[in-house]
């Protein structure tokens, strides 16, 4: 993120990103710990404030303690696990054209063995995570929604409820999955944030608004000061250890599991971002709203309880987690309304993991395909729902816990092969990417015949559609059809593909085991400038594009003998980063 290699687009360099910023931040965030937010929000800061690991509880030291191993858990290192893992998965997808699926960062390693028994086994190591991963998140948020219901119309919290439940909200999962990306998750996904930073800010104003924004400022940076010394404190002097594979390992094992369910869904919907802008958006925004969204609840639960109002909620925090947040909304005005947003809100987050959960499996499960059979989709919403009740029926919250854990075990050690892939790859990626970019051709300031003024009105020149595809018929063909024989002779495996609409050609040089060398002209449509108001209709550029994509430099007005120059100048620099490339292996 921070180096050169940031520049790197996850996908041609002239791809633009799917989806608008607040549209793609709901997404990710809906599907990467909107239930969790929930369910622990004012639960695991009074945890913690209540039984601290080391030091006496209820106490102003065990508040800022508690405060600060939250953040903690749900700060940077759960997103950078599913930053990392999305990242690799959207390079090798977009930027070098392999599958959507995890079996495609081991390409670098393996070759097109991963289309054999090897690919075969790393993506089912990632529909068994992924399906207990949520299967977690929906036991958990069935428990709140179960919860919810019995704080506001007195329904029984038991087993059997809660799989009623899970049955009618996998269906509700169902529809929004067949729905598809934008039909269903995405306006799920912006009613989620609509709703969550309502309550958010409800929760704000109606509390102890200037406290909590003082708090908020302290926690973070206390968070930051010490979450180098927190990440490699196992608290072993203190003789802790069933304190950190209770909390600390289980989130960390939580994350690593759900790696794959959110790192594919991360991945799908941010094609076209820079590598800088992905990890930066990904890691940063998340635990920012995180953060905020844990001082505004878990500060306000810990300063009820200084003040002696929240033996209540103390209590259930400490008896039956799921009604904490239920209970915590009792001190603020309007209270029975508000707590049947949040059961909603706990509802639509639900269905958003499913469905979210359910997209990715079948991608998985179908070879990477972006649309996969309805039926397909159909089926793993109801699967990942039966799995949810068979493990609450065997054990309760604990069982969903413990195959979290035995999910995540091989895939922390495939995440970190597809590591050293993905930087492998991505130097080369990038020596390619600056050899092409230093030598990057202007236009010719004159034309073949020496007359400027004949260069000056090529420039100004605003061609429509058919005068663009003339240029690209006449002047571009002819001349890489004429590179491409001479090519030829040079013993080079050259072909010349043209489109059939007579809007793009490309002259590709095909190698054996290293990158292939591609020089196209595609034209492109753009609106007219205001400050040429005589031409109402479009104009086209007429773009230069090589195998990573477009290069932003319009060779509309070039000659034939300008055209081959100018592919001969790339092809060059291309042979040249072949060599380098080719030494630094040997």
């Amino acid at each position: 993120m921070v180096s050169r290699m940031g520049d790197i687009k996850l996908g041609p360099d002239h791809s633009e990103p799917d989806y608008g910023n607040l549209s793609w931040f709901a997404m990710l965030f809906s599907a990467g710990m909107g239930i969790g937010l929930l369910f622990f929000g004012v639960a695991e800061p009074l945890m913690h404030f209540a039984n601290p690991p080391i030091g006496s509880g209820l106490t102003q030291e065990s508040a800022r303690e508690a405060m600060q191993i939250t953040f903690f858990h749900w700060g940077l290192h759960a997103w950078a696990i599913y930053a990392l893992f999305a990242v690799i998965l959207a390079y090798f997808s977009y930027r070098k054209d392999l599958p959507l699926l995890p079996r495609s960062a081991f390409y670098p390693l393996i070759g097109d063995r991963i289309y054999s028994w090897m690919g075969d086994c790393v993506d089912i190591f990632c529909v068994i995570g992924t399906l207990f991963g949520v299967a977690t998140s929906l036991g958990l948020g069935v428990a709140q929604v179960n919860a919810g219901l019995s704080f506001l119309f007195g329904l029984p919290q038991t087993t059997g409820v809660q799989i009623l439940l899970i049955a009618i909200i996998t269906c509700f999962a169902t529809i929004s999955v067949v729905a598809g990306l934008d039909g269903g998750i995405k306006r799920l996904s912006n009613a989620n944030m609509i709703l969550a930073v309502a309550l958010l800010l409800f929760v704000l104003l109606f509390g102890e608004t200037v406290f909590l924004l003082k708090t908020f400022l302290q926690n973070t940076g206390t968070y930051l000061s010490d979450v180098v010394s927190k990440t490699f404190n196992l608290y072993t002097y203190e003789k802790k250890e069933a304190w950190v594979g209770g909390w600390t390992l289980l989130y960390w094992g939580w994350w690593v599991s759900w790696a794959p369910f959110v790192g594919m869904f991360i991945a799908r919907i941010s094609r076209g971002r820079t590598i800088r802008e992905f990890m930066a958006g990904v890691i940063f925004i998340p635990t920012g709203f995180t953060f905020f969204w844990m001082t505004v609840f878990g500060n306000t639960a810990i300063s009820k309880i200084f003040k002696g109002e929240g033996d209540k909620l103390l209590t259930a925090v400490e008896t039956n987690v799921p009604v904490a947040l239920f209970e915590f909304l009792n001190f603020f005005p309007f209270s029975s309304v508000i707590s049947f947003l949040a059961m909603i809100l706990v509802v639509t987050f639900f269905v958003s993991s499913s469905d979210s959960g359910s997209l990715v499996i079948d991608t998985l499960a179908s070879g990477g395909k972006k649309e996969p059979p309805v039926w397909q989709r159909i089926y793993w919403a109801f699967l990942e729902g039966f799995v949810a009740c068979a493990l609450l029926l065997t054990g309760g919250l604990e069982a969903l816990q413990t195959m979290t854990i035995a999910s995540a075990f091989p895939m922390i050690i495939l995440i970190l092969i597809a590591a050293f892939a993905f930087f492998k790859t991505l130097r080369e990626d990038y020596s390619l990417l600056t050899a092409v970019k230093n030598s990057r051709l202007n236009a010719p300031t004159l034309s073949p015949d020496g007359d400027w003024k004949k260069s000056l009105a090529s420039i100004a020149k605003h061609p429509t559609k058919a005068e663009a595809q003339i240029f690209l018929k006449e002047t571009v063909v002819s001349a890489l059809t004429e590179l491409s024989l001479e090519l030829k002779k040079q013993s080079f495996n050259v072909l010349v593909e043209e489109t059939s609409d007579s809007e793009a050609v490309r002259l590709i040089v095909k190698n054996e085991d290293v990158e292939n060398f591609c020089y196209g002209v595609r034209l492109r449509k753009f609106k007219t400038p205001e400050y040429i108001p005589e031409q109402a209709e479009d104009f086209f550029r007429a773009e230069m594009f090589l195998l990573q994509g477009g290069q932003d430099c319009d060779v509309y007005g070039f000659s034939k003998e300008q055209i081959i120059s100018d592919a001969i100048s790339y092809f060059k620099k291309h042979l040249h980063y072949l060599h380098v490339t080719n030494s630094e292996t040997h």
